[in-house]
């Protein structure tokens, strides 16, 4: 959209990122985790592991952290069965809000979510209710000063589905969930490291939120991230700088 910057909230993203390292390791862990359980101890045939393991060395997650979370998964190991649960809901101004969360006690998880919405000025919706709004897909951004036209020949001819520029000179590639990791490494043999890369809700249409309403809007989304079950929180909001 005009005159919002992707590049300014992936940066605050990783600054929120960095002040919390901890958590972030312990949502990386389960993750990976539930990928192994769920596909297998193999990477190479389970891409959802690949992209859990690619996203924890990213991080600087310990390679043995990685490998006990696998196996965890795997069942060589014990630990606890995360069940994966996403709720719907509404912020400001009725902005779409999608949480994903992993937990092992759905009453706890449920209730805290509720909580968050409630207090700050949203509400939990049904299923269904905002989902339409965001496309599963992969998303990489890339630091203004990029050079656009390489990269365009490289992610289109790799399998890309778009490629956004930004006002600020930013660069967005879009990809469909099975061709995420080809079309990332590809970029990467090229010489295009993206600042971000993850597979996510994109949202299909964003609204701008300035002054009070988007410091409102900021403190919903904080206390669902600060949510020991919450892995991710998705909106159609975007909160000016």
């Amino acid at each position: 959209m005009a005159g919002h910057s992707k590049w300014a909230n992936i940066q605050h993203r990783k600054g929120k990122q960095d002040a919390k390292r901890g958590k972030v390791f312990t949502r990386l862990i389960k993750e990976i985790t539930v990928a192994a359980r769920m596909g297998g101890s193999d990477a190479t045939g389970n891409p959802r592991l690949r992209l859990a393991m690619d996203k924890a060395y990213a991080n600087n997650m310990p390679k043995d952290n990685v490998e006990r979370a696998i196996k965890r998964g795997a069942g060589e190991l014990d630990g606890v069965d995360y069940l994966e649960l996403r709720y719907e809901g509404y912020g400001i101004n009725g902005a779409a809000v999608m949480v994903d969360c992993m937990t092992d006690n759905k009453t706890r998880t449920v209730g805290d979510v509720r909580h968050a919405f409630s207090k700050h000025g949203g509400n939990l919706g049904t299923d269904g209710s905002v989902a339409f709004m965001f496309k599963h897909c992969g998303q990489m951004i890339f630091a203004p000063g990029t050079d656009e036209n390489g990269l365009m020949e490289v992610a289109l001819d790799a399998g890309a589905e778009d490629i956004v520029s930004d006002d600020d000179g930013s660069i967005e590639v879009i990809t469909s969930f099975p061709d995420f990791l080809n079309v990332k490494q590809a970029l990467e043999a090229a010489g295009y490291k993206p600042e971000f890369a993850e597979v996510v809700m994109k949202p299909e249409s964003e609204v701008l939120f300035t002054g009070d309403d988007a410091v409102k809007m900021q403190k919903l989304l904080d206390a669902l991230e600060d949510l020991d079950d919450v892995q991710e929180v998705y909106t159609t909001a975007v909160i000016a700088e």
